[in-house]
């Protein structure tokens, strides 16, 4: 009777030991989700005038945009594509980005270097009166280096871009910049932003007149509100390029055709744009199964 008191004893205590153990399995915070190793963002946007760099790639008229990354270790490397409706001289069915790059991080400060083609399908060169105005081909290549520092809701950064064959001119480009964003802590999803930047550009190959394009300044500033995946952002941007420059640099038709040699491109310009964007692990598409 003893032994088997004992015994009984000895198998209540290991299943009290093991009630416990699967109680505190049971209680034991969850493990954290499987990294993964890659994400993608998708998005689209409409703007009452598409404005690159202080020139106007719409005719001043309404445009729309589309766009998507992939991204892969958590955003370290990167790939996209962006597509927009333009209305340019030499009449492009549209405008095609091709980007890749890399972002490393370092604290508060990020980076991002990488290239950016420029693309623009069946062009037609602007020829009249047997002058020749524009580049069979605008097609274009930049290399791109950015740089950005966040100091709570304050993100200040700074840019270059260079292209050897500025749109296609035979003249070397290259845009530096400075940018500032602040998101407003008495309004969550509100931002201001700005950027300030400066324009430095070559001479023309002979086809074209060897002509020194004119340096310019650019800047803009503007404040938006973003709300779960939508954004509204409402944006003044000018340049000091006067009409006669404008129309050396973009060649508009209108100042071809009426004889003017001016361009009203490059002028002030306030811009309202509606974008919406969506990410793969805001979708859930990428969680972990279970």
């Amino acid at each position: 009777m003893k032994v088997a008191g004992a015994a009984m004893a000895l198998l209540m205590s290991g299943a009290a030991m093991a009630a416990d153990a699967t109680a505190k399995k049971d209680n034991a915070p969850p493990p954290p989700p499987a990294s993964v190793p890659f994400d993608f963002v998708v998005g689209a946007r409409g703007m009452t005038d598409y404005n690159f760099r202080g020139i106007s790639q719409s005719n001043r008229n309404p445009a729309v945009q589309a766009y998507g990354e992939l991204q892969f270790m958590d955003n370290l490397f990167y790939a996209g594509v962006f597509g927009s409706s333009v209305d340019l001289a030499t009449k492009p069915s549209m405008e095609i980005d091709l980007t890749f790059g890399i972002r490393p991080k370092f604290g508060d400060f990020t980076f991002d270097f990488g290239g950016i083609g420029y693309i623009y399908p069946n062009e037609k060169q602007l020829i009249d009166n047997g002058v020749i105005w524009t580049p069979r081909n605008t097609d274009m290549f930049e290399l791109a280096g950015k740089g950005a520092y966040t100091w709570q809701d304050l993100t200040v950064g700074a840019n270059v871009f260079w292209a050897w064959n500025w749109l296609g001119t035979g003249a070397q480009g290259t845009y530096t910049s400075l940018t500032a964003k602040y998101n407003t802590p008495f309004l969550k999803g509100g931002y201001i932003s700005g950027e300030i930047g400066r324009y430095f550009l070559g001479t023309t190959n002979a086809t074209l007149g060897s002509i020194r394009l004119p340096d310019y300044t650019y800047g803009n500033i503007g404040v938006g509100y973003t709300y779960q995946i939508a954004t509204l952002d409402l944006r003044y941007h000018d340049t000091n390029l006067s009409k006669s420059q404008c129309f050396t640099l973009t060649s508009d038709p209108s100042g071809v055709y009426s004889g003017s040699g001016k361009s009203n491109w490059c002028g002030q310009a306030f811009i309202a744009t509606l974008s919406v964007d969506i990410t793969g692990s805001q979708t859930g598409i990428f969680a972990p199964s279970k």
